[in-house]
């Protein structure tokens, strides 16, 4: 079983830079795929960012050039690096794992972005 823990989370003006961390239990990075969710206010859960390898990335069109997702294996930690922020980026973003050997997903508890001046 994988936990999560997503940190970084913040108050940050428009044109600024953010970096969240997701904390996995386990080290077994390369039998999972990963991925960073967001939910706006008023507005469905989407996918921003996933990886299943540092060379196999997907990011939604709205974020694409601006946020760089990578993992850390020494420290089991995934990062999603956002820069040029916008007021639309406010949401709770999400960490999820998705196991490439079975149906098993596991999310973290979320971390709340603000973009505002």
């Amino acid at each position: 079983q994988v936990q999560l823990v997503e940190s970084g989370g913040g108050l940050v003006q428009p044109g600024g830079s953010l970096r969240l961390s997701c904390a996995a239990s386990g080290r077994m990075f390369s039998l999972y795929r990963w991925g960073w969710y967001r939910q706006g206010p008023g507005k469905q859960r989407e996918l921003v960012a996933r990886m299943t390898s540092d060379t196999n990335t997907f990011y939604a069109d709205s974020v694409k050039g601006r946020f760089t997702i990578s993992r850390d294996t020494a420290k089991n930690t995934v990062y999603l690096e956002m820069n040029s922020l916008k007021p639309e980026d406010t949401a709770v973003y999400i960490c999820k794992a998705d196991s490439l050997t079975g149906p098993q997903g596991y999310w973290g508890q979320g971390t709340q972005v603000t973009v505002s001046s």
